[in-house]
Protein backbone atom coordinates (compact mmCIF):
# COMPACT_ATOMS: atom_id res chain seq x y z
CA UNK A 1 0.00 0.00 0.00
CA UNK A 2 1.78 3.52 -0.57
CA UNK A 3 1.62 6.23 2.55
CA UNK A 4 0.50 9.58 1.23
CA UNK A 5 -0.55 12.51 3.43
CA UNK A 6 -3.56 14.15 2.98
CA UNK A 7 -3.70 18.12 3.40
CA UNK A 8 -5.35 18.97 6.89
CA UNK A 9 -8.61 20.15 6.62
CA UNK A 10 -9.55 23.68 7.89
CA UNK A 11 -12.99 24.47 9.20
CA UNK A 12 -13.34 27.89 7.84
CA UNK A 13 -12.62 26.87 4.53
CA UNK A 14 -14.35 26.95 1.20
CA UNK A 15 -13.92 24.20 -1.09
CA UNK A 16 -16.41 24.47 -4.01
CA UNK A 17 -17.76 21.68 -6.01
CA UNK A 18 -17.57 21.49 -9.49
CA UNK A 19 -21.34 22.59 -10.40
CA UNK A 20 -22.36 23.65 -13.70
CA UNK A 21 -23.60 27.16 -12.42
CA UNK A 22 -19.57 27.51 -12.31
CA UNK A 23 -19.81 27.27 -16.26
CA UNK A 24 -22.46 30.06 -16.17
CA UNK A 25 -20.91 31.97 -13.51
CA UNK A 26 -17.93 32.47 -16.19
CA UNK A 27 -19.57 33.99 -18.85
CA UNK A 28 -19.93 37.38 -17.57
CA UNK A 29 -16.58 38.15 -16.20
CA UNK A 30 -14.94 38.70 -19.53
CA UNK A 31 -17.07 39.04 -22.75
CA UNK A 32 -20.61 39.92 -21.65
CA UNK A 33 -21.54 41.88 -24.90
CA UNK A 34 -21.00 38.86 -26.96
CA UNK A 35 -24.02 37.30 -28.67
CA UNK A 36 -26.43 34.15 -28.60
CA UNK A 37 -28.21 34.13 -32.07
CA UNK A 38 -31.37 32.21 -32.78
CA UNK A 39 -31.65 31.76 -36.72
CA UNK A 40 -32.90 35.31 -37.86
CA UNK A 41 -35.53 35.36 -35.00
CA UNK A 42 -33.46 36.31 -31.79
CA UNK A 43 -30.26 38.24 -30.50
CA UNK A 44 -28.99 38.52 -26.91
CA UNK A 45 -25.80 39.42 -24.95
CA UNK A 46 -24.61 36.93 -22.09
CA UNK A 47 -26.01 39.40 -19.60
CA UNK A 48 -29.56 38.93 -21.03
CA UNK A 49 -28.96 34.89 -21.60
CA UNK A 50 -27.66 34.86 -17.54
CA UNK A 51 -30.67 36.88 -16.87
CA UNK A 52 -33.31 34.25 -18.67
CA UNK A 53 -31.45 31.22 -17.52
CA UNK A 54 -32.42 32.70 -13.75
CA UNK A 55 -35.91 33.71 -15.01
CA UNK A 56 -36.41 30.04 -16.29
CA UNK A 57 -34.97 28.60 -13.08
CA UNK A 58 -37.66 30.79 -11.17
CA UNK A 59 -40.82 29.86 -13.74
CA UNK A 60 -39.49 25.82 -12.47
CA UNK A 61 -39.28 26.52 -8.99
CA UNK A 62 -42.90 28.19 -9.76
CA UNK A 63 -44.17 24.98 -11.23
CA UNK A 64 -43.13 22.82 -8.26
CA UNK A 65 -39.90 21.95 -10.06
CA UNK A 66 -37.35 20.44 -6.62
CA UNK A 67 -34.17 19.22 -6.42
CA UNK A 68 -34.02 15.57 -8.04
CA UNK A 69 -36.96 16.30 -10.07
CA UNK A 70 -36.82 15.50 -13.80
CA UNK A 71 -37.24 18.44 -16.86
CA UNK A 72 -37.16 17.61 -20.35
CA UNK A 73 -37.08 19.15 -23.33
CA UNK A 74 -38.27 18.57 -27.26
CA UNK A 75 -37.39 21.93 -29.47
CA UNK A 76 -35.05 22.17 -32.42
CA UNK A 77 -31.46 23.20 -31.06
CA UNK A 78 -32.00 26.61 -30.15
CA UNK A 79 -31.31 29.27 -27.48
CA UNK A 80 -34.29 28.27 -25.45
CA UNK A 81 -32.51 24.82 -25.05
CA UNK A 82 -29.51 26.45 -24.22
CA UNK A 83 -31.08 28.25 -21.51
CA UNK A 84 -32.29 24.68 -20.29
CA UNK A 85 -28.57 23.55 -20.48
CA UNK A 86 -28.40 25.45 -17.26
CA UNK A 87 -31.30 26.84 -15.81
CA UNK A 88 -32.59 22.94 -14.98
CA UNK A 89 -29.24 21.31 -13.25
CA UNK A 90 -28.34 24.96 -11.43
CA UNK A 91 -31.11 24.14 -9.59
CA UNK A 92 -30.50 20.81 -8.76
CA UNK A 93 -32.80 19.38 -11.23
CA UNK A 94 -32.26 16.30 -14.07
CA UNK A 95 -32.31 17.75 -17.75
CA UNK A 96 -34.26 15.15 -19.90
CA UNK A 97 -33.14 16.11 -23.59
CA UNK A 98 -35.81 13.77 -25.75
CA UNK A 99 -34.68 12.24 -29.03
CA UNK A 100 -37.30 14.51 -30.95
CA UNK A 101 -36.51 11.13 -34.05
CA UNK A 102 -37.19 8.17 -31.58
CA UNK A 103 -41.36 6.83 -32.05
CA UNK A 104 -43.61 7.71 -29.75
CA UNK A 105 -43.56 4.60 -28.39
CA UNK A 106 -39.97 5.14 -27.53
CA UNK A 107 -40.63 8.64 -26.36
CA UNK A 108 -43.60 7.27 -24.19
CA UNK A 109 -40.92 4.82 -22.33
CA UNK A 110 -37.78 7.88 -22.08
CA UNK A 111 -40.24 9.77 -20.49
CA UNK A 112 -42.17 7.61 -17.66
CA UNK A 113 -38.81 5.94 -16.99
CA UNK A 114 -37.39 9.17 -16.73
CA UNK A 115 -40.02 10.08 -14.07
CA UNK A 116 -40.55 13.70 -16.33
CA UNK A 117 -41.84 16.16 -13.99
CA UNK A 118 -42.85 19.38 -16.13
CA UNK A 119 -42.39 19.17 -20.36
CA UNK A 120 -40.84 21.62 -22.81
CA UNK A 121 -41.89 21.03 -26.21
CA UNK A 122 -42.04 23.38 -29.33
CA UNK A 123 -45.04 23.26 -31.21
CA UNK A 124 -43.83 21.21 -34.12
CA UNK A 125 -43.75 17.83 -32.06
CA UNK A 126 -47.01 18.60 -30.41
CA UNK A 127 -48.52 15.37 -33.07
CA UNK A 128 -45.72 13.25 -30.77
CA UNK A 129 -47.23 13.90 -27.52
CA UNK A 130 -50.81 13.62 -28.39
CA UNK A 131 -49.62 10.14 -29.77
CA UNK A 132 -48.52 9.24 -26.13
CA UNK A 133 -49.92 12.10 -23.57
CA UNK A 134 -52.94 9.95 -22.22
CA UNK A 135 -50.13 7.39 -21.06
CA UNK A 136 -47.63 9.89 -19.61
CA UNK A 137 -47.46 8.54 -16.10
CA UNK A 138 -45.54 11.82 -14.02
CA UNK A 139 -45.69 14.66 -16.18
CA UNK A 140 -47.58 17.72 -14.09
CA UNK A 141 -46.76 20.41 -16.28
CA UNK A 142 -46.25 20.91 -19.74
CA UNK A 143 -44.99 24.40 -21.63
CA UNK A 144 -45.15 25.17 -25.31
CA UNK A 145 -42.72 26.85 -27.39
CA UNK A 146 -43.31 28.42 -30.68
CA UNK A 147 -41.15 30.50 -32.83
CA UNK A 148 -44.42 32.68 -33.89
CA UNK A 149 -43.76 34.49 -30.89
CA UNK A 150 -40.38 36.37 -33.07
CA UNK A 151 -42.87 37.27 -35.81
CA UNK A 152 -44.62 41.22 -35.17
CA UNK A 153 -48.12 40.79 -33.46
CA UNK A 154 -47.25 37.02 -33.37
CA UNK A 155 -49.64 34.62 -30.74
CA UNK A 156 -49.38 31.07 -29.66
CA UNK A 157 -52.47 29.45 -28.81
CA UNK A 158 -51.68 27.51 -26.07
CA UNK A 159 -53.38 23.94 -25.37
CA UNK A 160 -56.25 23.36 -22.67
CA UNK A 161 -54.58 22.37 -19.35
CA UNK A 162 -50.80 23.52 -20.70
CA UNK A 163 -49.08 25.56 -18.52
CA UNK A 164 -48.22 28.56 -20.79
CA UNK A 165 -46.52 29.58 -23.78
CA UNK A 166 -42.61 29.77 -22.44
CA UNK A 167 -41.57 33.64 -23.27
CA UNK A 168 -45.06 34.58 -21.86
CA UNK A 169 -44.28 32.66 -18.74
CA UNK A 170 -40.85 33.52 -18.39
CA UNK A 171 -41.79 37.41 -18.41
CA UNK A 172 -43.72 37.22 -15.38
CA UNK A 173 -39.91 36.09 -13.35
CA UNK A 174 -38.06 38.05 -11.32
CA UNK A 175 -34.19 37.58 -12.72
CA UNK A 176 -33.29 37.42 -8.81
CA UNK A 177 -32.25 33.82 -8.50
CA UNK A 178 -29.01 32.50 -6.39
CA UNK A 179 -28.04 29.03 -7.41
CA UNK A 180 -27.54 26.95 -4.62
CA UNK A 181 -24.36 24.79 -3.73
CA UNK A 182 -25.06 20.93 -3.84
CA UNK A 183 -23.00 17.98 -4.00
CA UNK A 184 -21.00 17.91 -7.00
CA UNK A 185 -22.12 14.65 -7.60
CA UNK A 186 -25.29 15.72 -8.23
CA UNK A 187 -27.59 14.11 -11.21
CA UNK A 188 -27.70 16.76 -14.01
CA UNK A 189 -28.70 15.31 -17.37
CA UNK A 190 -30.17 12.14 -18.83
CA UNK A 191 -30.80 10.84 -22.15
CA UNK A 192 -31.92 7.49 -23.81
CA UNK A 193 -29.40 5.88 -26.15
CA UNK A 194 -31.00 3.22 -28.24
CA UNK A 195 -29.44 -0.37 -29.61
CA UNK A 196 -29.84 -3.27 -31.11
CA UNK A 197 -32.14 -4.76 -28.82
CA UNK A 198 -34.99 -3.94 -26.22
CA UNK A 199 -35.79 -0.70 -24.57
CA UNK A 200 -33.44 2.86 -25.09
CA UNK A 201 -31.05 2.81 -22.15
CA UNK A 202 -30.78 6.09 -20.04
CA UNK A 203 -27.38 7.70 -19.43
CA UNK A 204 -26.75 9.72 -16.79
CA UNK A 205 -24.37 12.48 -15.79
CA UNK A 206 -23.42 14.18 -12.94
CA UNK A 207 -22.24 17.91 -12.30
CA UNK A 208 -18.67 16.68 -11.75
CA UNK A 209 -18.29 14.41 -14.24
CA UNK A 210 -20.04 17.40 -17.10
CA UNK A 211 -17.51 20.06 -15.45
CA UNK A 212 -14.86 17.97 -16.12
CA UNK A 213 -15.66 16.94 -19.50
CA UNK A 214 -15.71 20.78 -20.28
CA UNK A 215 -11.97 21.28 -18.70
CA UNK A 216 -10.80 18.31 -20.56
CA UNK A 217 -12.54 19.88 -24.15
CA UNK A 218 -10.89 23.28 -23.41
CA UNK A 219 -7.34 21.70 -22.82
CA UNK A 220 -7.60 19.80 -25.73
CA UNK A 221 -9.11 22.40 -28.47
CA UNK A 222 -8.22 25.82 -26.77
CA UNK A 223 -5.06 24.50 -25.39
CA UNK A 224 -3.04 21.93 -27.42
CA UNK A 225 -6.14 23.77 -30.11
CA UNK A 226 -6.20 20.40 -31.39
CA UNK A 227 -8.92 21.96 -33.39
CA UNK A 228 -8.28 25.56 -32.69
CA UNK A 229 -10.70 27.10 -30.49
CA UNK A 230 -10.07 30.80 -29.86
CA UNK A 231 -12.87 32.88 -26.93
CA UNK A 232 -11.65 35.97 -29.04
CA UNK A 233 -11.95 34.96 -32.52
CA UNK A 234 -14.26 31.86 -32.89
CA UNK A 235 -17.75 31.40 -33.76
CA UNK A 236 -19.25 28.85 -32.91
CA UNK A 237 -22.70 27.14 -34.16
CA UNK A 238 -23.31 23.24 -33.36
CA UNK A 239 -25.00 20.81 -36.35
CA UNK A 240 -25.48 17.89 -34.48
CA UNK A 241 -28.70 17.77 -32.39
CA UNK A 242 -28.38 19.30 -28.15
CA UNK A 243 -30.53 15.80 -27.41
CA UNK A 244 -27.33 13.73 -28.49
CA UNK A 245 -24.56 13.86 -25.81
CA UNK A 246 -24.97 17.22 -24.62
CA UNK A 247 -24.33 18.76 -28.22
CA UNK A 248 -21.22 16.62 -27.54
CA UNK A 249 -20.07 19.06 -24.77
CA UNK A 250 -19.55 22.07 -26.24
CA UNK A 251 -22.76 24.17 -26.09
CA UNK A 252 -21.22 24.08 -21.90
CA UNK A 253 -17.81 25.10 -23.46
CA UNK A 254 -19.11 28.30 -25.42
CA UNK A 255 -20.86 29.59 -22.80
CA UNK A 256 -18.31 29.76 -19.94
CA UNK A 257 -15.79 31.57 -22.88
CA UNK A 258 -18.77 34.41 -23.76
CA UNK A 259 -18.31 32.75 -27.52
CA UNK A 260 -20.49 33.83 -30.23
CA UNK A 261 -23.15 31.11 -30.46
CA UNK A 262 -25.60 30.71 -33.38
CA UNK A 263 -28.33 27.98 -33.26
CA UNK A 264 -29.71 27.24 -36.23
CA UNK A 265 -33.31 25.50 -35.09
CA UNK A 266 -34.44 23.03 -37.59
CA UNK A 267 -31.78 21.78 -40.10
CA UNK A 268 -32.65 23.61 -43.54
CA UNK A 269 -29.64 23.53 -45.29
CA UNK A 270 -30.62 27.18 -46.99
CA UNK A 271 -30.61 28.71 -43.39
CA UNK A 272 -27.77 26.49 -42.16
CA UNK A 273 -25.49 27.88 -45.13
CA UNK A 274 -27.33 31.84 -44.59
CA UNK A 275 -26.06 31.84 -41.46
CA UNK A 276 -22.68 29.98 -41.58
CA UNK A 277 -21.85 33.19 -43.99
CA UNK A 278 -23.94 35.50 -42.61
CA UNK A 279 -22.19 35.38 -38.61
CA UNK A 280 -19.51 34.40 -39.71
CA UNK A 281 -19.49 30.57 -38.07
CA UNK A 282 -15.93 29.24 -37.50
CA UNK A 283 -16.78 26.31 -35.87
CA UNK A 284 -19.37 23.30 -36.15
CA UNK A 285 -19.70 19.36 -35.46
CA UNK A 286 -21.83 17.05 -37.28
CA UNK A 287 -22.42 13.82 -38.68
CA UNK A 288 -20.56 12.95 -42.17
CA UNK A 289 -23.74 13.08 -43.77
CA UNK A 290 -24.03 16.63 -43.59
CA UNK A 291 -20.92 17.18 -44.32
CA UNK A 292 -21.35 15.42 -47.52
CA UNK A 293 -24.75 17.50 -48.13
CA UNK A 294 -22.79 20.74 -48.24
CA UNK A 295 -19.35 19.50 -50.05
CA UNK A 296 -21.88 17.90 -53.01
CA UNK A 297 -23.64 21.56 -53.07
CA UNK A 298 -22.97 22.33 -56.59
CA UNK A 299 -23.17 26.19 -54.68
CA UNK A 300 -20.24 25.15 -52.66
CA UNK A 301 -17.57 26.26 -54.84
CA UNK A 302 -18.86 29.81 -54.74
CA UNK A 303 -18.65 30.54 -50.94
CA UNK A 304 -15.11 28.46 -51.22
CA UNK A 305 -13.34 31.28 -49.35
CA UNK A 306 -15.71 31.60 -46.77
CA UNK A 307 -15.45 28.05 -46.29
CA UNK A 308 -12.02 27.59 -45.66
CA UNK A 309 -12.74 29.60 -42.76
CA UNK A 310 -14.81 26.86 -41.11
CA UNK A 311 -13.54 23.89 -38.94
CA UNK A 312 -15.73 20.73 -38.60
CA UNK A 313 -15.50 17.95 -36.42
CA UNK A 314 -17.13 14.72 -37.69
CA UNK A 315 -18.68 11.79 -34.99
CA UNK A 316 -21.17 9.84 -35.19
CA UNK A 317 -19.89 7.65 -38.04
CA UNK A 318 -16.38 7.47 -39.46
CA UNK A 319 -15.18 10.36 -41.37
CA UNK A 320 -13.66 9.13 -44.91
CA UNK A 321 -11.19 9.58 -47.40
CA UNK A 322 -13.90 10.56 -49.72
CA UNK A 323 -15.19 13.17 -47.64
CA UNK A 324 -12.47 14.11 -46.23
CA UNK A 325 -10.55 15.26 -49.28
CA UNK A 326 -13.37 16.40 -50.62
CA UNK A 327 -13.89 18.95 -47.66
CA UNK A 328 -9.82 20.17 -47.86
CA UNK A 329 -10.01 20.86 -51.28
CA UNK A 330 -12.86 23.38 -50.25
CA UNK A 331 -10.77 25.11 -47.66
CA UNK A 332 -12.95 23.30 -44.82
CA UNK A 333 -10.65 21.63 -42.13
CA UNK A 334 -12.38 18.79 -41.06
CA UNK A 335 -11.21 16.77 -37.90
CA UNK A 336 -12.58 13.32 -37.08
CA UNK A 337 -13.87 13.04 -32.98
CA UNK A 338 -14.42 9.64 -31.71
CA UNK A 339 -17.17 8.75 -28.68
CA UNK A 340 -20.16 7.92 -27.22
CA UNK A 341 -23.42 8.55 -25.42
CA UNK A 342 -21.88 6.56 -22.14
CA UNK A 343 -18.89 8.76 -22.36
CA UNK A 344 -20.25 12.02 -22.87
CA UNK A 345 -18.47 11.75 -25.66
CA UNK A 346 -15.64 13.26 -26.48
CA UNK A 347 -12.26 10.53 -25.60
CA UNK A 348 -10.16 11.57 -28.79
CA UNK A 349 -9.93 13.86 -31.22
CA UNK A 350 -7.87 14.62 -34.31
CA UNK A 351 -4.44 16.53 -33.03
CA UNK A 352 -2.02 17.01 -35.59
CA UNK A 353 1.45 17.45 -33.95
CA UNK A 354 4.63 19.53 -35.36
CA UNK A 355 5.53 16.92 -37.86
CA UNK A 356 2.02 16.45 -39.44
CA UNK A 357 0.75 20.09 -39.84
CA UNK A 358 2.93 20.74 -42.94
CA UNK A 359 2.32 17.50 -44.65
CA UNK A 360 0.56 17.98 -47.91
CA UNK A 361 -3.56 17.13 -48.26
CA UNK A 362 -2.97 13.48 -49.08
CA UNK A 363 -0.84 12.36 -46.43
CA UNK A 364 -3.03 14.55 -43.75
CA UNK A 365 -6.03 13.11 -45.06
CA UNK A 366 -4.63 9.52 -43.86
CA UNK A 367 -4.75 10.89 -40.27
CA UNK A 368 -7.61 12.89 -40.53
CA UNK A 369 -9.85 10.08 -41.26
CA UNK A 370 -8.16 8.17 -37.97
CA UNK A 371 -10.77 8.53 -35.18
CA UNK A 372 -8.19 10.78 -32.93
CA UNK A 373 -5.24 10.80 -30.96
CA UNK A 374 -6.25 10.21 -27.32
CA UNK A 375 -8.10 12.83 -25.71
CA UNK A 376 -5.99 14.32 -21.90
CA UNK A 377 -7.24 12.95 -18.88
CA UNK A 378 -8.65 9.64 -20.85
CA UNK A 379 -7.10 6.32 -20.00
CA UNK A 380 -7.70 4.71 -23.38
CA UNK A 381 -7.31 0.75 -23.44
CA UNK A 382 -7.35 -2.55 -26.05
CA UNK A 383 -8.91 -5.66 -24.60
CA UNK A 384 -8.98 -9.02 -26.14
CA UNK A 385 -11.78 -11.72 -25.43
CA UNK A 386 -9.91 -12.63 -22.27
CA UNK A 387 -10.03 -9.27 -20.71
CA UNK A 388 -6.03 -8.90 -20.89
CA UNK A 389 -4.70 -5.75 -22.86
CA UNK A 390 -3.43 -5.79 -26.63
CA UNK A 391 -0.23 -3.72 -27.08
CA UNK A 392 -0.65 -0.26 -28.84
CA UNK A 393 1.54 -1.47 -31.51
CA UNK A 394 -0.66 0.19 -34.50
CA UNK A 395 -1.76 -2.95 -35.93
CA UNK A 396 -2.67 -5.39 -32.72
CA UNK A 397 -7.14 -5.65 -32.66
CA UNK A 398 -8.97 -5.19 -29.38
CA UNK A 399 -12.09 -4.16 -28.34
CA UNK A 400 -11.10 -0.38 -27.13
CA UNK A 401 -11.64 0.04 -23.15
CA UNK A 402 -11.58 3.35 -21.32
CA UNK A 403 -11.53 5.18 -17.62
CA UNK A 404 -11.81 9.03 -17.32
CA UNK A 405 -13.54 11.68 -14.80
CA UNK A 406 -16.25 11.82 -17.18
CA UNK A 407 -17.33 8.44 -18.66
CA UNK A 408 -21.07 7.68 -16.99
CA UNK A 409 -21.30 5.58 -13.86
CA UNK A 410 -24.50 3.03 -15.87
CA UNK A 411 -27.39 3.08 -16.80
CA UNK A 412 -30.74 4.22 -14.62
CA UNK A 413 -32.44 1.43 -13.26
CA UNK A 414 -30.35 -0.94 -15.13
CA UNK A 415 -27.49 -2.19 -12.58
CA UNK A 416 -26.94 -5.34 -14.40
CA UNK A 417 -26.48 -3.19 -17.92
CA UNK A 418 -24.07 -0.75 -15.80
CA UNK A 419 -21.89 -3.89 -14.52
CA UNK A 420 -21.60 -5.74 -18.31
CA UNK A 421 -20.73 -2.15 -18.94
CA UNK A 422 -18.31 -1.70 -16.87
CA UNK A 423 -16.37 -5.70 -16.45
CA UNK A 424 -13.20 -5.97 -15.53
CA UNK A 425 -13.20 -2.05 -14.11
CA UNK A 426 -13.34 -0.54 -17.51
CA UNK A 427 -15.88 0.73 -19.44
CA UNK A 428 -16.43 -1.31 -22.97
CA UNK A 429 -17.62 0.31 -26.14
CA UNK A 430 -18.04 -2.58 -28.14
CA UNK A 431 -15.73 -1.41 -30.76
CA UNK A 432 -12.37 -2.75 -32.39
CA UNK A 433 -9.64 -0.41 -33.00
CA UNK A 434 -6.21 -0.26 -32.96
CA UNK A 435 -3.94 2.53 -31.22
CA UNK A 436 -0.38 3.51 -32.38
CA UNK A 437 2.31 4.07 -29.69
CA UNK A 438 1.60 8.06 -30.57
CA UNK A 439 -1.91 7.70 -29.36
CA UNK A 440 -3.78 7.30 -32.94
CA UNK A 441 -6.98 5.61 -32.64
CA UNK A 442 -8.09 3.48 -36.04
CA UNK A 443 -11.53 2.03 -35.21
CA UNK A 444 -11.74 -1.13 -37.69
CA UNK A 445 -15.25 -1.85 -36.36
CA UNK A 446 -18.29 -2.61 -34.18
CA UNK A 447 -17.73 -5.99 -32.74
CA UNK A 448 -20.94 -6.88 -34.66
CA UNK A 449 -20.19 -5.48 -37.79
CA UNK A 450 -16.75 -6.96 -38.40
CA UNK A 451 -16.99 -9.64 -41.59
CA UNK A 452 -15.30 -13.00 -40.54
CA UNK A 453 -14.77 -13.96 -44.58
CA UNK A 454 -12.95 -16.47 -45.53
CA UNK A 455 -10.84 -16.92 -42.08
CA UNK A 456 -10.28 -13.43 -42.35
CA UNK A 457 -11.57 -10.74 -40.20
CA UNK A 458 -12.67 -7.40 -42.57
CA UNK A 459 -13.58 -4.33 -41.28
CA UNK A 460 -16.88 -2.91 -42.59
CA UNK A 461 -15.52 0.73 -41.95
CA UNK A 462 -12.63 0.04 -44.54
CA UNK A 463 -14.58 -1.06 -47.09
CA UNK A 464 -16.85 1.79 -46.83
CA UNK A 465 -13.23 4.30 -46.95
CA UNK A 466 -12.52 2.36 -50.08
CA UNK A 467 -15.66 3.02 -51.79
CA UNK A 468 -15.79 6.57 -50.96
CA UNK A 469 -12.64 7.09 -52.43
CA UNK A 470 -14.11 6.41 -56.00
CA UNK A 471 -15.18 8.74 -58.38
CA UNK A 472 -18.72 9.56 -58.47
CA UNK A 473 -19.64 7.98 -54.91
CA UNK A 474 -20.70 10.58 -52.09
CA UNK A 475 -21.94 7.85 -49.13
CA UNK A 476 -21.52 3.72 -48.81
CA UNK A 477 -22.96 1.40 -46.00
CA UNK A 478 -20.95 -2.30 -45.92
CA UNK A 479 -22.56 -5.10 -44.70
CA UNK A 480 -21.64 -8.41 -43.81
CA UNK A 481 -24.55 -11.48 -45.05
CA UNK A 482 -23.79 -15.31 -44.58
CA UNK A 483 -22.04 -17.12 -47.15
CA UNK A 484 -21.72 -20.55 -47.36
CA UNK A 485 -18.52 -21.18 -48.69
CA UNK A 486 -17.12 -18.33 -46.85
CA UNK A 487 -18.87 -17.42 -43.81
CA UNK A 488 -19.78 -14.38 -44.53
CA UNK A 489 -19.29 -12.18 -47.32
CA UNK A 490 -19.44 -8.44 -47.62
CA UNK A 491 -22.37 -6.22 -49.48
CA UNK A 492 -22.48 -2.65 -50.27
CA UNK A 493 -25.14 0.29 -50.64
CA UNK A 494 -23.83 3.14 -53.10
CA UNK A 495 -25.14 6.53 -52.76
CA UNK A 496 -23.70 8.18 -56.03
CA UNK A 497 -23.34 12.57 -56.23
CA UNK A 498 -25.94 14.60 -58.35
CA UNK A 499 -25.82 13.85 -61.74
CA UNK A 500 -23.78 10.84 -62.00
CA UNK A 501 -24.33 7.95 -63.96
CA UNK A 502 -22.29 4.79 -63.06
CA UNK A 503 -22.81 0.91 -63.36
CA UNK A 504 -21.85 -0.66 -59.70
CA UNK A 505 -20.24 -3.77 -62.07
CA UNK A 506 -18.09 -1.36 -63.10
CA UNK A 507 -17.43 -0.07 -59.38
CA UNK A 508 -16.75 -3.02 -58.17
CA UNK A 509 -14.42 -4.08 -61.30
CA UNK A 510 -12.25 -0.85 -59.73
CA UNK A 511 -12.14 -2.60 -56.57
CA UNK A 512 -11.32 -6.07 -58.31
CA UNK A 513 -8.22 -4.83 -59.63
CA UNK A 514 -6.85 -3.16 -56.85
CA UNK A 515 -7.21 -6.26 -55.32
CA UNK A 516 -5.50 -7.83 -58.63
CA UNK A 517 -2.85 -5.40 -58.24
CA UNK A 518 -2.57 -5.51 -54.36
CA UNK A 519 -3.39 -2.93 -53.53
CA UNK A 520 -6.17 -3.71 -51.09
CA UNK A 521 -7.00 -6.91 -49.53
CA UNK A 522 -9.09 -10.07 -51.69
CA UNK A 523 -11.35 -10.29 -49.13
CA UNK A 524 -12.36 -6.32 -49.49
CA UNK A 525 -14.26 -6.56 -52.75
CA UNK A 526 -18.21 -6.50 -52.06
CA UNK A 527 -19.96 -9.70 -53.56
CA UNK A 528 -22.95 -6.73 -54.58
CA UNK A 529 -22.68 -3.49 -55.01
CA UNK A 530 -26.43 -1.86 -54.87
CA UNK A 531 -27.31 1.88 -55.83
CA UNK A 532 -30.18 3.24 -54.02
CA UNK A 533 -31.08 7.24 -53.47
CA UNK A 534 -30.52 6.92 -49.86
CA UNK A 535 -28.86 5.25 -46.96
CA UNK A 536 -30.87 4.18 -44.07
CA UNK A 537 -29.95 6.39 -40.48
CA UNK A 538 -30.62 6.34 -36.92
CA UNK A 539 -32.33 9.09 -35.04
CA UNK A 540 -28.60 10.98 -34.57
CA UNK A 541 -27.96 10.17 -38.64
CA UNK A 542 -25.49 7.26 -37.75
CA UNK A 543 -25.82 4.22 -40.90
CA UNK A 544 -28.78 1.79 -39.33
CA UNK A 545 -26.97 -1.61 -40.15
CA UNK A 546 -29.58 -3.16 -38.26
CA UNK A 547 -32.14 -1.59 -40.29
CA UNK A 548 -30.01 -2.21 -43.21
CA UNK A 549 -29.40 -6.21 -42.68
CA UNK A 550 -33.47 -6.33 -42.27
CA UNK A 551 -34.60 -4.22 -44.80
CA UNK A 552 -32.45 -4.63 -47.36
CA UNK A 553 -30.96 -8.12 -47.01
CA UNK A 554 -33.13 -9.52 -50.15
CA UNK A 555 -32.15 -6.08 -52.51
CA UNK A 556 -28.58 -6.95 -51.51
CA UNK A 557 -28.56 -10.23 -52.33
CA UNK A 558 -30.21 -10.52 -55.15
CA UNK A 559 -29.20 -6.88 -57.01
Amino acid sequence: MITTKLIPRTASAHEPPMLIKQLLAQSLKYEPQREIIYRDLFRMNYVTFNGRVRKLANLLGSLGVKGGDTVAVMDWDSHRYLECFFGVPCVGAILHTINVRLSPAQILYTMNHAEDKVLLIHEDFLPLLHAVKSQLTTVESIIIISDKVYAEGGSVEVPEGFAGEYEALLSDQSEACDFPDFDENTWATTFYTTGTTGNPKGVYFSHRQLFMHTMGLMSYVCGYQAVPFSALADVYMPITPMFHVHAWGFPFLATMLSTKQIYPGRYEPEMLLRLLLKEGVTLSHCVPTILNMLVSSPAAQQFKPQLSKWKVIIGGSALTKGLAKAALELGIQVYAGYGMSETAPIMSVTYLNDLERPLPIDEQVDLRTLAGRISPFIDMRLMDDNGQFVPHDGQSLGEIVARGPWLTQGYYKEPERAEDLWRNGWLHTGDVASITPDNWVHIADRTKDVIKTGGEWVSSLDIEDLLSQQAGVAEAAVIGLPDEKWGERPYALVVLKPGVEAAAEALRSQLQAKATAGEINKWYVPDRIVFVPEIPKTSVGKIDKKRIRSEMKDVLLNG
